[in-house]
């Protein structure tokens, strides 16, 4: 395969997944999915540094869609070293506890999809946030899969990634609208009284959030978000951070 090096965010030498089934305790696999994989399409590949979780996946994948050749392993570059390696059609990333939010985890998934070009990407992680989800899609992934789905959901997900589309659970996609209802309803009462930044600064206030974080999520210098914070303070007629709380509680009532 012509991939390059990626970052070593799922590097490992741990064993593999081979030709879409587990070795026995003899290494020896299983002649009848052996025999199927040879009958079936599309290499779909795991790739996670932690052997456990990866084999485990695999095998319930197996078990869900027979058609599915799977192949797990600890990184790209592992699999790159395996001499009869086909073509993935998908690769499944598994995070585990880790966020795509993360300023260094986003980097890294963005530098992998980039690398194996227009081979789907699902992102397989903990979390069921919202945020998590459009941070992995906006990385490029084809679909992101939590670990509080079935294995079941996981095949139909892959499958469906494989086919063109983009899976996201509709739990997640329930929730961001609440989210996105609940941002309209509370910036109703801030129009006409604060500039555009100004309400996104008075959002992460009434959140209890602190001045770095208020200035890397919106962008901004500290010291920007500090005069912000000193205009909102003078419209508000409140001398401190408490006051201010206090006031836009009660103009959302």
């Amino acid at each position: 395969m012509g991939y390059s090096r990626i970052p070593d965010l799922w590097n490992d030498t741990t064993g593999t997944v081979h030709n879409g089934y587990l070795p026995d305790g003899n290494g020896v696999g299983s002649p009848g999915l052996e025999e199927e994989v040879h009958t079936s399409d599309g290499l779909v590949v795991i790739i996670d540094k932690r052997a456990l979780e990866r084999e485990c996946l695999a095998r319930g994948l197996i078990e869900h869609h027979p058609a599915f050749r799977v192949r797990a392993v600890g990184s790209l570059d592992e699999l790159r070293h395996i001499a009869d390696a086909s073509e993935p059609s998908a690769f499944l990333v598994i995070l585990g506890a880790r966020k795509v939010t993360d300023q260094s985890v986003r980097a890294e998934l963005l530098h992998f999809v980039a690398e194996v070009g227009a081979v789907p990407v699902i992102v397989v992680a903990d979390s069921d946030e919202p945020g998590e989800i459009l941070a992995a899609l906006e990385s490029g992934a084809r679909g992101y899969i939590p670990t509080s789905v079935t294995v079941r959901v996981a095949a139909e997900a892959t499958g469906l990634a494989r086919a063109g589309g983009i899976f996201v659970p509709a739990s997640s996609i329930l929730a961001l609208r609440e989210v996105i209802h609940a941002a309209a309803n509370s910036a109703r009462p801030l129009t006409g009284v604060f500039t555009t930044r100004e309400a996104a600064v008075v959002e992460a206030l009434r959140k209890g959030k602190a001045n770095k974080i208020i200035a890397y999520e919106l962008n901004l210098c500290e010291s920007t978000v500090k005069v912000h914070i000193r205009n909102i303070m003078k419209k508000l007629k409140a001398t401190n951070r408490t006051e201010v709380a206090y006031k836009l509680r009660e103009m959302m009532l």
